[in-house]
């Protein structure tokens, strides 16, 4: 783990987790033979030309109320994700992030990760359905979803993470990305088939709804922010 800004809220330290992920060259989307596949997952190579580090948990309610003063979640929970935000309440909890005082002496600007960067922190070197494999049956142990979620988000870190260390990439609360209104995921009242690697969705990104949260992700040291490219 890596780059772990340190939020204080009173007495209290909440410490929120990054993990490294290298730069690389992945397969976004899923093939036609995939179960439960959406028409518009074509897949394509995408190179993620630099490091970043991405959180290894969605933000949790005590750390949005530790940066932005209010908690707006829907399902009450210190541990729990942070949910009923919209794109823009996810950009601005990283930008009074990224302008703490420890932050900013550190030089780290906090941001959403892009949509190719979540799949490919998602898929963590797989090439199946699920950064698990295919079986959907599995899905129980990884995700909270509608299946097993109780009609309700769960403290994070609770289901077993990827092979990258991130826990919930599937599931309990769909992920803002940097694109405006594009979320990934899946959430606590998603099909399995909806908390694959490669589903995306678009949504109202001034949308407050009961299933959206987000995660923390961090620019390499050089200060540049990846984007992702078509590998040519």
């Amino acid at each position: 783990l890596t780059n772990t800004p340190t939020v204080s809220e009173g007495m209290q330290e909440v410490q929120m987790k990054l993990a490294p992920i290298p730069a690389g060259k992945f397969v976004m989307g899923s093939p036609e033979s995939e179960w439960g596949r959406y028409s518009d997952e074509a897949q394509r190579r995408v190179k993620i030309p630099s490091a970043f580090s991405i959180g290894v948990y969605q933000v949790t309610q005590s750390e949005y109320e530790s940066v932005m003063g209010s908690n707006p979640s829907h399902f009450k929970g210190p541990n729990k994700p942070v949910d009923s935000v919209s794109w823009s309440d996810a950009v601005a909890f990283c930008e009074k992030l990224s302008s703490l005082p420890a932050e900013v002496a550190a030089g780290r600007v906090y941001r959403l990760p892009t949509e190719a960067e979540w799949e490919y922190a998602c898929r963590a070197g797989t090439t199946t359905a699920y950064s698990f494999g295919d079986d959907e049956k599995d899905l129980v142990t990884y995700a909270w979803f509608s299946d097993n979620s109780g009609q309700s988000t769960h403290a994070v870190g609770e289901k077993l993470p990827n092979g990258w260390g991130l826990y919930n990439m599937h599931g309990n609360v769909w992920e803002w990305c940097s694109d405006a209104g594009l979320i990934r995921g899946g959430s606590w009242n998603s099909p399995a088939s909806d908390c694959r690697s490669a589903p995306y969705f678009i949504s109202d990104s001034a949308a407050r709804d009961f299933n959206k949260g987000f995660r923390l992700a961090l620019s390499s040291p050089s200060g540049k922010s990846p984007e992702a490219a078509q590998d040519k």
